[in-house]
């Protein structure tokens, strides 16, 4: 797509699930892409592999999003590589829902620290950048929990319906300045985050929906890329998708 070809795009979470199919998806547009996450060994792999297949320009750099210096880190990385940060896919995100009244406060701060600490640090580092550049796009992965709350998901739904606010500010903020912000929206997708709720029930009742039924990563990234091959002039503030398979309120 042309308005992809040449951009410069960080993804965090970029080893698994959404984040590296939207990796795959961006390098097939010719994007020049940095790829962040904490498994080095997953990281190396993808990135040898975009370039072999692609023949693109792409880094990667083990990154924790709940750390402030490895952000700045990863942009600086960016900058020192490709001199500019076209857009930003804050993609790093954790769920491990549980009942309040087990009172799992680890959890609880592990996904305050990672699903919005992690993508306020993400747009410190680069707004600066981009105001600069006098353009630019930051995406953030939301959820469909950002829109209602069920059983189970009152702090994973808060940190996803904070992040609603925080790219609305963003939006407003910005107009005039040439920076996008965008919010991709998923249902119930085939992707790791079941992976991290130690809840045995809720676990199984997630995994149940995250079937065939539901999205794939490859759907969720192909929003992402639609997003991001928009005219400049056109901001596409957040997109909602579910799978037409199941019920996902």
């Amino acid at each position: 797509m042309k308005n992809i070809q040449g951009k410069t795009i960080i993804i965090t979470g970029a080893s698994s699930g959404i984040g590296k199919a939207t990796a795959v998806k961006l390098a097939e547009n010719g994007a020049q892409l940095v790829l962040a996450a904490r498994n080095e060994a997953k990281l190396k792999k993808i990135t040898k592999d975009l370039i072999e297949k692609y023949d693109i320009k792409a880094v990667y750099k083990v990154t924790d999003v709940t750390q402030e210096k490895d952000i700045k880190d990863l942009v600086n990385f960016t900058i020192s590589n490709f001199h500019k940060v076209d857009v930003l896919f804050n993609n790093a995100g954790l769920m491990p829902v549980s009942l309040l009244r087990d009172g799992k406060s680890d959890e609880w701060e592990r996904m305050i620290d990672v699903n919005l600490k992690g993508a306020l640090y993400g747009i410190k580092h680069v707004l600066p950048i981009m105001e600069n550049q006098h353009n630019g796009q930051i995406i953030v992965t939301d959820s469909v929990a950002g829109h209602f709350v069920g059983a189970g998901s009152a702090v994973y739904s808060a940190t996803k319906f904070a992040m609603r606010a925080i790219m609305e500010g963003l939006r407003v903020e910005e107009v005039g300045n040439g920076i996008k912000s965008t919010l991709i929206s998923p249902g119930h997708s085939q992707t790791s985050l079941a992976s991290t709720i130690s809840d045995e029930k809720m676990k199984a009742d997630v995994l149940k929906n995250e079937t065939d039924a539901g999205l794939k990563a490859e759907d969720v990234a192909n929003a992402v890329v639609y997003a991001i091959s928009t005219p400049d002039n056109v901001g596409i503030n957040e997109i909602i998708l579910r799978s037409t398979n199941q019920r996902d309120y």
